[in-house]
């Protein structure tokens, strides 16, 4: 079937896709209520093949059950082809989800960040603000704004820092959407249940596509993860500071705000 566009307005499969988010997201809601996360006990069936006579065995053992979720994907194209005005029209029908958009075109829906991970995210923002306003060579970011990436994708980083002329020279009409620029710093910061490989492929994504220098912070594990072009990536376990390097020069993060 050939690929077809959805023009304005809105096209009512904008409204399907809408309804199946939403259904996922109430999905994923109820199964990482806090007692389902971390408090609740249960027990697993565990299936073990025998090395020697390869027969199935079963047994019982008592777990901690912790939901790792993965963002749900949608596969539109090639059939429905979504241009960037209206995906993010699709994007403000559904402004209490996170939704992203990978280079293939794929639709990638996350049910919003727990409350904690949301309070240490502000306080990561509330220290990046105040360097960003005594440095005033760039402009900053938090976690709602998305910005559409040279391989097509648009992704919205948990915080990001652009240099103001870069920015300013994009078209003021299009800075109102998701711009089209990739950030010259990000920051991801995990929460209890993202998936930590699914994460660390974006950091890589945010290098590819030209950012300078980029930090998933894992606070589940205490650990960071320094992402630099043309670089290996870099693990620190349990550091109390990381320093913005030459990219943010004097910005230093006070970690013990964030764990």
């Amino acid at each position: 079937m050939q690929g077809f566009s959805i023009a304005k307005p809105l096209h009512a499969t904008m409204f399907f896709l809408s309804y199946i988010i939403r259904t996922y997201a109430r999905i994923t809601e109820y199964l990482t209520t806090e007692a389902q996360r971390t408090q609740r006990k249960e027990v697993l069936r565990i299936f073990c093949v025998s090395p020697n006579n390869m027969k199935t065995k079963i047994m019982k053992t008592q777990t901690t059950v912790v939901i790792e979720t993965l963002p749900m994907v949608l596969k539109i194209q090639p059939n429905i082809i979504i241009t960037d005005d209206q995906f993010f029209d699709f994007c403000q029908l559904n402004r209490d989800l996170r939704i992203e958009r990978n280079h293939l075109g794929d639709l990638l829906i996350m049910s919003p960040t727990d409350s904690e991970a949301d309070q240490r995210n502000f306080n990561l923002i509330g220290q990046l603000g105040i360097w960003i306003k005594q440095d005033g060579t760039g402009v900053g970011f938090g976690s709602s704004g998305g910005f559409t990436l040279p391989n097509g994708a648009v992704r919205s980083p948990d915080a990001a820092w652009i240099k103001r002329t870069k920015w300013e020279i994009i078209p003021a009409e299009k800075r109102k959407k998701f711009a089209p620029i990739c950030p010259e710093f990000v920051v991801e910061l995990r929460s209890e249940n993202d998936s930590l490989s699914t994460l660390k492929e974006k950091m890589q994504e945010y290098i590819n596509n030209g950012t300078q220098l980029a930090w998933l912070i894992d606070r589940k594990q205490r650990q960071v993860f320094i992402y630099r072009p043309n670089c290996g990536v870099e693990e620190l376990d349990n550091p109390q500071t990381l320093t913005g390097e030459d990219i943010l020069p004097g910005f230093v993060l006070d970690l013990s705000e964030i764990w």
